[in-house]
């Protein structure tokens, strides 16, 4: 089964960086140019790109965003941006800057009638509902908010039920415990989501380190995975992982 690669930028003060387990203390910055790094996954054959604006999910609505939407300008493929968003006019700002899909976090989790609301008003090509889990002690994935600080009284199971009838299609499920961690991906929880809802476009995020675990997350019916720090530190490029994939 085939995958698509989505590399990932994460935008900070206008910095390429990445967080370990979401931790804004716990930072690695590249003397990358996010311009320029997007162009080259491009280049490479990346026809999507995930950028996540980490200002504006640490300062609300006080972040400046132009770094964002400068980038946005920039790029030549297509673009799928979160980070912040809470309202729907953040929707609207990144379409309206060229974003082709705006990924909400937070708002799925603690307002899904808001998220069930947009779906609607944007249609769900133009979304995605970015799910970060925590597998509790009895292997059950929970929800985390707020940057992965607060809980939620839902578990993953119950909260796509509730988007089930929604129109929801594009979901990005991220386990925070392997997140920037290059410690492989949850193979089990990518299975069992395309399993309980064969519907949804499930995209992978989350301790990706190397080709062989593309080929895993392949055989889970995921169709996506997001990479960000295995490109970043060498690990393996978007041709190799094309041609791998092949």
């Amino acid at each position: 089964m085939s995958i698509t690669i989505i590399p990932a930028i994460d935008l900070l003060d206008g910095r390429c960086v990445r967080l370990l387990h979401g931790d804004f203390d716990n930072r690695k910055v590249y003397d990358l140019d996010a311009a320029r790094l997007a162009a080259d996954y491009a280049a490479q054959g990346a026809n999507w790109l995930h950028v996540v604006d980490l200002a504006a999910s640490r300062d609300g609505p006080e972040a400046d965003t132009q770094p964002l939407l400068r980038l946005l300008a920039d790029t030549t493929q297509s673009v799928q941006t979160g980070g912040g968003v809470r309202v729907e006019a953040d929707v609207q700002l990144r379409l309206d800057h060229g974003a082709s899909r705006v990924v909400a976090g937070s708002v799925c989790v603690t307002r899904p009638e808001r998220f069930s609301a947009w779906l609607k008003s944007f249609g769900p090509e133009r979304l995605v509902a970015a799910l970060d889990v925590r597998i509790d002690e009895k292997g059950t994935p929970r929800p985390r908010t707020h940057g992965w600080t607060r809980g939620s009284p839902q578990n993953l199971w119950e909260l796509l039920d509730y988007y089930a009838d929604s129109g929801l299609r594009h979901v990005l499920c991220t386990d925070i415990g392997r997140d920037g961690a290059m410690t492989g991906p949850n193979v089990d929880l990518y299975t069992e989501i395309t399993r309980r809802y064969p519907g949804l476009e499930i995209q992978a995020s989350g301790g990706v380190s190397g080709l062989q675990d593309l080929r895993q997350l392949a055989g889970t019916g995921a169709t996506a995975a997001i990479t960000g720090k295995a490109l970043l530190e060498g690990c393996f490029s978007v041709t190799e992982a094309l041609e791998f994939l092949a």
